[in-house]
């Protein structure tokens, strides 16, 4: 239990005492028992608040706050207001908003109508109370004017908010961008002194097509983005180009070591099955009657080899 001197005056220490005759009238109000004693709060010299936990289902972190008062020192304490607070951790509801400043970008829908103020302090009356000085001098050169146009705060309020939008300078497609919306051919300035700083983009390949971007602004369909051309495919680091391979004799295929002969392999030429077979240095398996024939044929050419008679008799 903590207690807070009045600005005032001391206050009664009989009011920061009465910490259970303040309980029991919480106790009244909610029906039965409350939680413990939280604090006291010093309101003047005549009255102090007392603290306690609420403990209702629903109401976490309330407190019941039970003020109570007396006509001076010595006169009898009497309960002056038992109502229900919140605490610094308790869950409450949000704040209450004028409707007209709950409406948010894109709460609009189809037929609804959201009136200005009289006093938009984002608006001055006509042309001639402009402050900006490229508006006014159009104005004056045709001759019309609008009922209410644009104030600084309202140009520099708009200003502040498409900086920090999607399609500001800070945006993460600005920071990845080849360049700047200023730069770019696709980017149409707008009226107004706000031109210096912001256009429309005009690329129906972009992402910002038909808003308003700052000139720093940017994305990949810049204007002058040049894309390196690349295949593709992805193809292997090391390749050989056929065309430019050179093709050398190898010298040591030619070279045969001393006392080993090249092998060759002829052709083997077609055999005639008519024609009698070639002599052949090696004895070969015959027949018995191709063993007749031939030893005929070589009794009958032994004596022209020789040159001497042959002998027919017996």
């Amino acid at each position: 239990m903590t207690s807070t001197r009045a600005p005032e005056a001391e206050t009664d220490p009989a009011l920061t005492a009465a910490v259970d005759f303040a309980r029991a009238a919480a106790a009244e109000s909610a029906g039965g028992e409350v939680g413990e004693h939280v604090a006291v709060v010093a309101e003047d010299a005549a009255s102090v608040t007392h603290l306690f936990e609420a403990g209702l289902p629903g109401y976490l972190g309330w407190r019941w706050a039970v003020t109570v008062a007396n006509a001076g020192r010595g006169e009898p304490v009497t309960i002056s207001e038992v109502v229900l607070v919140p605490g610094e951790d308790a869950m409450v509801a949000p704040r209450w908003v004028p409707w007209n400043e709950r409406v948010r970008p894109g709460d609009m829908g189809v037929g609804d109508l959201l009136p200005t103020e009289a006093d938009d302090p984002r608006l001055v009356a006509g042309y001639v109370a402009s402050d900006d000085p490229a508006v006014e001098a159009v104005a004056l050169e045709v001759g019309l004017g609008r009922p209410r146009v644009l104030s600084r705060e309202g140009r520099l309020d708009a200003a502040d908010r498409w900086r920090g939008g999607d399609f500001g300078p800070g945006a993460d497609m600005a920071r990845g961008a080849p360049a700047h919306c200023g730069t770019c051919g696709f980017y149409a300035s707008i009226a107004g002194s706000l031109g210096a700083a912001f256009g429309v983009c005009a690329n129906e390949v972009a992402p910002a097509d038909g808003r308003v971007v700052h000139a720093e602004y940017g994305c990949g369909a810049h204007s002058e983005a040049e894309v390196e051309q690349v295949s593709p495919v992805l193809v292997t680091e090391l390749i050989y180009d056929d065309s430019t391979v050179d093709v050398e004799v190898n010298e040591r295929a030619e070279q045969v070591p001393d006392g080993e002969e090249l092998e060759t392999v002829a052709e083997v030429p077609e055999v005639d099955e008519a024609a009698p077979a070639e002599r052949t240095d090696g004895p070969a398996e015959q027949s018995p009657e191709a063993a007749a024939v031939a030893a005929v044929e070589q009794a009958e050419a032994a004596p022209e080899d020789s040159g001497q008679p042959t002998d027919t008799t017996g």
